[in-house]
């Protein structure tokens, strides 16, 4: 109850934050336009032929909403954790009556309605652009959309939070969120759509987690999978919500222990 009641504040002074760096939070913004840039590439392909099904409006329709899911769901949790440890804020931190968890959180995400002033324009194009085939329409995939963009958003999460506790380890942890980043671009389908994929491969990203952060809740807003296949992969997206949940609380409480034992 006691951390219910603080979660106003958290969510404002996570705003005032994000407020406060704006100018950075735009830098932040621009490092996600990638597809965008690359959308003209792809529009040269589908010229010659639809590609896996994708003509060059359904490219469209993906990439826009690729950029708005991509606002929605970004996570920096792992950065923070490292500088707190690093420069021993999290001591101070961890005095507090609130679990550190929770402040990471909900500094994230009270930085969406800011990211939302850039994702907003950028839907408006989308549905404007986009041939009506290419977006949702059963109600049922609607009524996914919210769990499945607050799923992604939890994946990138407590991955982030796994990879930060690391830092309790070892002297910093930003390289392996390199390696996070690294199959995220490749695996996400965040610069190509998993339906572009060899046959052979497509079934990879489908068992690991970086296609439901970003693919799958694209795939759901353009009404690419039948309702029936959306919910199987939804049950999916939660089950790695639980692995790497799990997971990041593991290493937070054993890297803890490891930074109290050592006079953090």
């Amino acid at each position: 109850m006691r951390t219910l009641r603080t979660l106003p504040a958290l969510f404002s002074l996570g705003f005032a934050s994000a407020t406060a760096y704006r100018a950075e939070f735009v830098v932040w913004a621009l490092t996600s336009t990638l597809p965008l840039i690359m959308l003209p590439l792809w529009h040269a392909v589908a010229a010659e032929a639809p590609l896996a099904g994708f003509s060059e409006s359904r490219f469209t329709a993906y990439f826009l909403t690729g950029f708005v899911v991509r606002q929605l769901v970004g996570n920096w949790a792992s950065w923070t954790i490292n500088f707190e440890v690093k420069s021993g804020a999290l001591s101070q931190r961890l005095l507090r009556p609130i679990h550190p968890l929770w402040f990471y959180a909900t500094e994230s995400l009270a930085s969406i309605p800011l990211r939302s002033v850039l994702a907003l324009p950028v839907a408006i194009v989308a549905i404007a652009l986009a041939d009506p085939t290419h977006v949702a329409r059963d109600p049922l995939h609607w009524a996914m959309v919210l769990p499945a963009v607050l799923g992604a958003w939890a994946i990138g999460f407590f991955a982030h939070v796994a990879i930060g506790a690391l830092s309790l380890w070892m002297h910093q942890s930003i390289k392996v969120v390199d390696l996070w980043y690294a199959g995220f671009f490749v695996l996400s389908g965040y610069l190509i759509p998993i339906a572009v994929f060899p046959a052979w491969l497509q079934p990879l990203p489908r068992w690991l987690p970086f296609e439901y952060v970003h693919g799958f809740p694209i795939d759901l807003l353009t009404g690419a999978m039948s309702p029936a296949r959306a919910l199987e992969r939804l049950g999916a997206q939660w089950t790695w919500v639980a692995i790497l949940g799990l997971l990041a609380l593991g290493l937070w409480h054993r890297g803890l222990r490891r930074y109290g034992a050592f006079g953090g």
